[in-house]
């Protein structure tokens, strides 16, 4: 039987995105309209006090095009505070003119491919707990992708032994490292909870490297061979301090 490869897994992850009802939105009072701004801003500032508590994360991002307009990323400790977070988000008054229009549940991940140093488990170590329980980057944009690794025929990944698919992995992980500085990568897993295995998001200043660092990374045996992708999501950051001025009519 092949070896199935050891996760550490680390905050639960949720990413929310949601088309505005803009003629819903244009249609209701200015007051109501206000009410709602501040109501959700008072959420945000809720999220902002779980983060700088160190108990959570989250990002908000604009959508280009027209698969969504806002593309939420939510990390919590638990799966509970992750459906209390969405619940209490669901109730609020801004959410009526939401329309929901992608959902990803998954878990933040790394894999043990690499034998230990020296006897230390390195999910103890405090660097692979910072990237197990990151703080999301606010950087200008934002990409979100799901995948899976393909199961056909002689391209079957999970019937390769795991010393080739580490192999493989460490080989990917050098095309990402060169665009260290450039691009934060976020890996999650969802293999149980969605219907993808993973889901990728990356933060970057200039947009051109998000392109740049995929394309790069299609050439790797590991994509090219045994990758299967769903849609691409591209956002630009939307801080608490331009909702309003996003949502003025």
């Amino acid at each position: 039987m092949v070896e199935a490869v050891e996760t550490m897994d680390g905050w639960y992850s949720l990413h929310d995105l949601r088309t505005m009802d803009w003629t819903s939105w244009k249609l209701t009072t200015s007051e109501a309209r206000q009410e709602a701004i501040t109501e959700f801003e008072n959420l945000l500032d809720e999220w902002d006090a779980v983060e700088e508590r160190e108990e959570g994360s989250h990002v908000m991002y604009n959508v280009i095009g027209q698969k969504a307009d806002f593309m939420f990323m939510f990390l919590r400790p638990t799966m509970e505070e992750l459906a209390d977070l969405e619940t209490a988000f669901n109730k609020t008054s801004f959410a009526t003119f939401l329309i929901p229009a992608y959902t990803h549940l998954s878990v933040v991940e790394l894999s043990k491919y690499q034998p230990q140093k020296d006897g230390i488990d390195p999910e103890t170590l405090p660097e692979t707990q910072a990237r197990l329980k990151p703080i999301l980057p606010k950087w200008d944009h934002m990409s979100f992708y799901p995948m899976d690794r393909r199961r056909e025929g002689n391209d079957n990944w999970y019937t390769l032994e795991k010393d080739a698919r580490g192999k493989l992995l460490y080989e990917h992980s050098k095309t990402g490292r060169k665009y260290a500085g450039k691009v934060k990568q976020v890996i999650t897993g969802s293999i149980g909870f969605d219907d993808w295995e993973w889901g990728v998001t990356l933060f970057a200043h200039d947009v051109l490297q998000l392109k740049k660092i995929v394309y790069e990374m299609r050439f790797d045996e590991a994509t090219s061979r045994y990758g299967e992708f769903g849609a691409f999501f591209i956002g630009n950051h939307l801080p608490k301090e331009k909702f309003s001025t996003y949502l003025h009519i």
